[in-house]
């Protein structure tokens, strides 16, 4: 171990600790789901008991209310055994009694001058209040202290109790009468726990099966990811044919088919580097040989070998040079910047281009039609492919013949063409011409590396244009044109000029 490593207690190297990073996108989801689930039984169950115990203490109150209601009730009528009024508590307690016919889990009491009076009839369902001493010591001494009508609730070691106690009196009778009507407010409320138990116990069932349910259901949603995975493994830089396999339509489906898209650009971006690199090799192989045979058997002591040596090793770099700037355009192609658009005058681009192409050397240059238009473009560029095309017309034209160049705006398309009057384009190469280091069976230039036209194609793929070759229109025409059809975009004005034949500037 070296001194600068830290130690444990042991030695050993601590252990990794479990974070959420080693578990698995199909366990978080499923615990997210679960804890969710789970919360929003447990928030619905707890909601509804506490509004159940509410209303069960609120039906418990309503009725000890009617129970209130009905005993004055009683004091105000006559006594049922005389007609006349009641001439004593006990007998206003004993009808009060008897009138009141309790309830499940309810029981009646009375108390006479802080001592047991009347209870309700043993043979009924209600609770015997008189055998908790505890509840019935209370009562005497509230029966003795109390003037109003009192709800209350009583714990005891029994139960817990909520009951009404209204004091009853009587003119001419000296005695204090106490009526008691009280719920066993535990029995109640033990009903309802009873209830939530079994909701407690049928959500847990349903959170297990909530939970089988979603282990399948988001195994499956995640299949395309894994489908994903497993291709990115098989996936080397020898071989990127493997896609994955969209069976959805979904945002899963979306991201598998914006994979399936990357893959197709890397396997065109690792397929047009290989070429390139095969190509590059075989085009610099050429000169790197000739310069070193002629090095290899360079007098050293003859000054004219030397200087002839001198000027082929330099015409042959100035090759390579060429060849690697052109590699370079086509390098720098795919990216964004490649073309940088701004409004251009396409007239002004024409006499541009023609008065450049009459230094190419000895042809009779004419510019057949002239487009007064502004649109949107790289006017560098779309002069870089011009004179590409210009140049190729003189090199493979006769001396003295007539190359025409032309632009026009069709529909919304900017069309810029180049016609010469050379031995023409085969029909078997047509295609081949734009493909790098193609050079056609009329090329009789050696230093030429077949990288002009897939240039002139590069820089038209760049604006979202074409370009083509075409035979010209009549019988027995003789050469070819090349047409670079551009998009025109941000079209200002769209009137297209035509040079008359005697006005046609001429070399």
């Amino acid at each position: 171990m070296r001194p600068d490593e830290p130690r444990t207690a042991r030695g050993s190297a601590p252990a990794a600790p479990l974070t959420a990073a080693h578990l698995t996108v199909r366990v978080r989801i499923l615990t997210a789901v679960i804890v969710l689930s789970a919360l929003t039984v447990l928030v619905a169950g707890a909601t509804a008991f506490w509004l159940q115990s509410r209303e069960t203490d609120a039906r418990i109150d309503n009725s000890l209310a009617r129970a209130l209601t009905a005993l004055r009730g009683v004091q105000e009528e006559p006594d049922p055994a005389t007609g006349q009024r009641f001439d004593s508590v006990s007998r206003v307690l004993k009808v009060a009694v008897r009138n009141r016919v309790p309830g499940k889990n309810e029981g009646v009491i009375t108390l006479l001058s802080g001592r047991l009076s009347w209870t309700a009839a043993r043979e009924t369902h209600a609770i015997q209040l008189d055998a908790d001493e505890e509840l019935i010591d209370h009562l005497s001494r509230l029966s003795l202290s109390t003037s109003t009508p009192t709800v209350q609730t009583v714990r005891t070691s029994v139960t817990e109790y909520r009951l009404m106690a209204a004091p009853v009196r009587v003119d001419h009778d000296p005695a204090l009468g106490l009526f008691v009507v009280a719920f066993d407010r535990s029995a109640e409320m033990r009903t309802l726990q009873t209830t939530f138990l079994t909701y407690s116990a049928v959500g847990i069932v349903a959170l297990l099966g909530i939970s089988v349910v979603a282990w399948f259901v988001v195994g499956r949603l995640l299949h395309p990811l894994r489908l994903l995975r497993d291709t990115a493994r098989r996936v080397t830089e020898s071989d990127l044919s493997e896609r994955i396999n969209v069976s959805s339509n979904d945002d899963l489906g979306d991201l598998a088919h914006t994979v399936n898209a990357m893959l197709d650009r890397l396997e065109r971006a690792f397929g047009s580097q290989r070429e390139l690199l095969d190509d590059v090799g075989h085009e610099l192989r050429t000169p790197l040989t000739i310069v070193r045979g002629h090095l290899e058997l360079l007098d050293p002591d003859d000054p004219e070998d030397v200087r002839a040596t001198q000027s082929l090793a330099l015409d042959e770099l100035d090759r390579m040079h060429r060849l690697v700037d052109d590699l370079m355009i086509l390098a720098t192609a795919e990216r964004p910047d490649f073309v940088r658009l701004a409004p251009t005058d396409v007239g002004r681009l024409t006499d541009d281009v023609h008065e450049k192409a009459r230094g190419l050397g000895d042809r009779r240059w004419v510019v057949t039609s002239r487009a007064d238009v502004t649109v949107s473009l790289d006017e560098q560029r779309i002069t870089q492919a011009w004179l590409q095309l210009l140049a190729n017309a003189y090199r493979f034209s006769p001396p003295g013949s007539t190359v025409w160049i032309g632009s026009e705006v069709v529909g919304d398309r900017l069309v810029l063409w180049v016609r010469d009057e050379g031995p023409g384009v085969p029909a078997s190469e047509e295609r081949r011409i734009f493909e790098r280091f193609h050079r056609g069976q009329a090329d009789r230039s050696p230093n030429g590396a077949g990288l002009g036209l897939p240039i002139v194609a590069a820089i038209a793929q760049a604006h979202h244009g074409t370009v083509g070759v075409e035979r010209p229109p009549g019988p027995g025409s003789r050469g070819a044109v090349f047409v670079l059809d551009v998009p025109a975009v941000d079209l200002v004005d769209g009137d297209t000029t035509t040079s008359v034949p005697d006005l046609a500037e001429q070399h």
